[in-house]
């Protein structure tokens, strides 16, 4: 360490405000003669371990502590594999705030840090957003080795790589970097890696949500550039596509990059039944999507321009000639009325969710009609949208969506039919314009790719599945060395090639 045994200390001691912080602790023992002190953090040892350490330093003879003892330790003594040499104060403080102890012993120029911690952690349940009738019911949890251990279950592959870097100067947060190393594209993981280790940030204190913002360009694009999951089999099927996933300490879902304008409408449902059914599932997804986004909208569009109504579809528009409250702001009140109700229901105990969502959604709707402020057309095609909005697996797509609505809304009220054409065209100008990682948006439809857009609107069979479409620039890979059952068990159900395929085998 540099200095004296007892300047080391008064060191450590000042920078951990032992004695005034109440859960940092030290406790001095003999290792063979020689005086050690071992700092801690309370709540994260576990104790059999730690009592079992403590026995076995205390049963270390005088001979064995000439110079070169932490060496002999690490080697003969200490019955826990999961220990490191510390060289520096700084190293040592950073390791006890991480978890582990740190043994300090006089005379050596170098300490031991034993990895005993042990998170408080809550029991593994499927995730609340991604449930599905037929597969795995895991989902990941706020402790990361727990998420790295069950993806690698999924995927047994000596080229699975996962990389720990730290993150904020003040929290020193972990951030694990994985990826298949023949797969992933080496120079997306360099630039992942580069802009990390260069964020200048105190903490992580929103975990996964800050990283992104650390990741992504542009972050007032409304359009999400990375991908949620909190199912380990979602990202083991995206790992064999040679994506790269970022998991965050205390964070219980995983961060997937690159991603596409058609991952956020695939679920992992579509991958637990037959193609037939996948592909069904997978087109009404589709048009809840097209729903939520244009039908208030369109429906508005087509009520200012009657004049290209055909005959057929003369019903649509409100009844009443002239409603005392005009129609364009009659969904924005919607909008913001649903959006209330959606925030009034997570802040509400469960127990009372259920009465508020029928108060909101039923008892003030019927009001809102019959006193006037609303048209029963605009309750209807509004309703439908929220239905289409749920139908949308991806909370971040959804808000998007939610957005664009409202661009189109007043595009419709300032031209008309003209305008929501209009704001259709320059809503798929911004998706053809995004990028994620690198990735265009759009793939495989801007720019084009036919075999690959054939798995984005059908959900192929397995053996129906041929290479992987090149994208990323990634490594060649065989799909039939990881071909298998499905995104449950870790299997390459889809064919890519450098990091985007066909769709089977992500969800």
């Amino acid at each position: 360490m540099g200095k004296k045994f007892d300047e080391t200390l008064e060191e450590v001691r000042r920078r951990l405000g032992v004695g005034i912080t109440f859960d940092i602790l030290e406790r001095e023992i003999e290792v063979g003669g020689k005086r050690a002190v071992l700092f801690f953090v309370d709540g994260f040892l576990k104790d059999k371990v730690t009592a079992d350490v403590i026995q076995a330093l205390q049963w270390v003879e005088r001979g064995d502590t000439v110079p070169g003892t932490v060496g002999k330790l690490l080697e003969r003594v200490i019955p826990y594999f999961e220990v490191d040499v510390v060289d520096s104060v700084d190293q040592a403080v950073i390791e006890i705030l991480s978890g582990p102890a740190v043994l300090f012993i006089e005379g050596e120029r170098q300490a031991i840090a034993i990895d005993v911690r042990e998170y408080p952690v809550r029991s593994i349940e499927e995730p609340d957003l991604e449930r599905v009738t037929r597969g795995s019911h895991e989902g990941l949890v706020e402790t990361i080795v727990f998420n790295t251990a069950m993806i690698r279950r999924r995927l047994r592959d000596p080229s699975l790589r996962f990389e720990a870097l730290k993150v904020g100067r003040r929290s020193k947060t972990d951030v694990v970097i994985g990826y298949l190393a023949d797969l992933a594209d080496p120079r997306l993981v360099e630039e992942i890696k580069g802009r990390i280790k260069r964020a200048n940030l105190d903490a992580l204190p929103m975990g996964a949500k800050n990283l992104e913002e650390i990741l992504v360009d542009n972050p007032w694009n409304p359009l999400p550039k990375v991908r949620y999951t909190e199912r380990p089999d979602v990202v083991a099927a995206h790992l064999l596509e040679g994506h790269v996933v970022l998991l965050v300490d205390t964070t219980p879902m995983a961060m997937l990059v690159p991603v596409t304008f058609f991952h956020f409408l695939e679920h992992a449902e579509e991958f637990f039944q037959t193609p037939s059914i996948g592909t069904y599932l997978r087109w009404i997804r589709l048009l809840g999507f097209a729903v939520a986004a244009a039908l208030p909208p369109l429906w508005l569009a087509l009520v200012r321009s009657k004049e290209f109504l055909p005959p057929a579809l003369s019903f649509i528009g409100p009844k009443e000639a002239a409603p005392p409250v005009p129609l364009a702001l009659q969904f924005v009140l919607l909008e913001v009325g649903i959006d209330l109700i959606r925030m009034a229901l997570i802040h509400t105990p469960s127990a009372l969710a259920t009465s508020l969502g029928i108060v909101g959604a039923i008892l003030l709707g019927d009001l809102a009609v019959q006193v006037g402020l609303f048209v029963p057309e605009t309750i209807l095609y509004m309703s439908v949208a929220a239905i289409g909005y749920f139908a949308v697996p991806s909370i971040e797509f959804g808000y998007a969506i939610r957005l664009f609505r409202y661009f189109l809304l007043g595009l419709v009220v300032l031209g008309g039919l003209p305008g929501f054409l209009a704001g259709c065209a320059a809503g798929f100008v911004l998706l053809a314009r995004t990028r994620s990682a690198g990735a265009p948006y759009l793939w495989p439809l801007v720019p084009f790719h036919g075999p690959s857009l054939v798995k984005v609107l059908l959900r192929l069979p397995v053996p129906a599945v041929g290479q992987r479409p090149p994208l990323f620039g990634g490594k060649k890979s065989d799909p039939t060395r990881r071909q298998g059952a499905g995104p449950d068990g870790g299997a390459a159900a889809d064919g890519s090639e450098n990091g985007r395929s066909g769709r089977n085998g992500r969800a």
